[in-house]
């Protein structure tokens, strides 16, 4: 499961729509929840904005004269708490390319939290909408109908999802593309010759249901060291949900693991394995007042399948957190003597 099947599953043969595709992934999930699930907007009690740009597969080189095929990701999100709800709003936006495929995606989440023993519970809407386009791929047949060519469709979906949030425990559990929403491409219309002589809305795209699950917990090895495994459990799952093999098909779903330490809230180090792909190192630290701002780097050692895949994939992280809300009036202190 990966960005990258993107451009071929839109290459299926036939007037069936791909069954699946894999949404980006992110080596930094344990520092963006926002993007994982819309209950994480305001849970944290303070705003955030986060940027996260990845190139996976550096150097790919196996494209056949397409497009470069090392899926390009540049991801910005920002989470806000809205205290007089209890709740919180949350914005993601990204743009992913594989290839000749180009998708940029923009989702608007609220979330509303609810006291639940030592932390708190975020229940979670999205609204979301998707542009999708393809470029001209070098196809095998040139004549095929099904093969997009220069075509583009968008649509509104929608997610949901739970977060809870603790001191030292989260967990999250949520589900997007709600309504598999249908897209339709344009195709090129040739002659005998293999001009161009006309276009058809024949190329089919099907956005199918995916579901992440994500959890850590912090443990307190010292005064100053935090050390925090986290894991993270992707799924695409095709097919309505009375399908009796929505959930049956092992190879729709991906693992990854991964342990962080962090020196004073301020530097971290940390390694991840990402189930039959590859091994990962990730570095960072925060700065300013609070450290306010955080700086990340992760590199991925692509470690198995090397075939259909370059040898490593980048990843850069910053954050920048805002201050924790506070009284914006002093509340009057009252005495037996005073009153002001």
């Amino acid at each position: 499961m990966k960005t990258s099947v993107l451009a071929l599953l839109l290459l299926a043969g036939g007037a069936a729509p791909a069954l699946a595709q894999q949404q980006p992934q992110f080596t930094h999930y344990g520092f963006n929840g926002m993007y994982l699930n819309p209950a994480y907007a305001g849970i944290k009690g303070q705003g955030e904005v986060n940027l996260i740009g990845r190139y996976q597969y550096y150097n790919l080189s196996n494209t056949r004269g397409d497009a470069n095929g090392s899926p390009r990701t540049g991801l910005v999100t920002a989470s806000l708490p809205v205290l007089a709800l209890n709740g919180g709003v949350g914005l993601a936006v990204s743009y992913d390319q594989a290839g000749e495929v180009k998708v940029t995606n923009t989702a608007l989440s609220y979330s509303q939290h609810v006291k639940l023993g030592a932390g708190k519970l975020g229940i979670g809407i999205q609204g979301t909408f998707t542009y999708l386009s393809a470029g001209t791929f070098v196809a095998i047949d040139p004549a095929d109908p099904y093969i997009p060519y220069n075509g583009s469709d968008h649509k509104f979906d929608a997610g949901a999802g739970l977060w809870y949030e603790s001191p030292k425990f989260y967990a999250g559990l949520s589900a997007n593309n709600l309504f598999r929403s249908h897209y339709t491409l344009q195709s090129a219309v040739r002659d005998a010759n293999g001009n161009v002589v006309g276009y058809q809305n024949t190329s089919q795209f099907l956005g199918e249901n995916h579901a992440y699950f994500t959890a850590g917990y912090n443990i307190e090895a010292s005064s100053s060291v935090v050390v925090t495994p986290t894991v993270l459990v992707k799924a695409v799952l095709p097919g309505s949900f009375d399908s009796s093999s929505k959930f049956s098909n092992s190879k729709n779903y991906s693992l990854e693991g991964g342990v962080r330490a962090t020196l004073d809230d301020k530097y971290w180090i940390g390694a991840n394995y990402r189930l039959q792909e590859s091994v990962s190192g990730l570095i960072g630290f925060s700065f300013a007042k609070d450290n306010a701002f955080r700086v990340g780097y992760a590199f991925d050692f692509i470690a198995f399948n090397q075939d259909a895949r370059a040898l490593s994939s980048h990843e850069i992280l910053l954050t920048y957190r805002l201050p924790k809300p506070g009284l914006i009036i002093r509340p009057a202190i009252r005495t037996p003597r005073y009153s002001f």
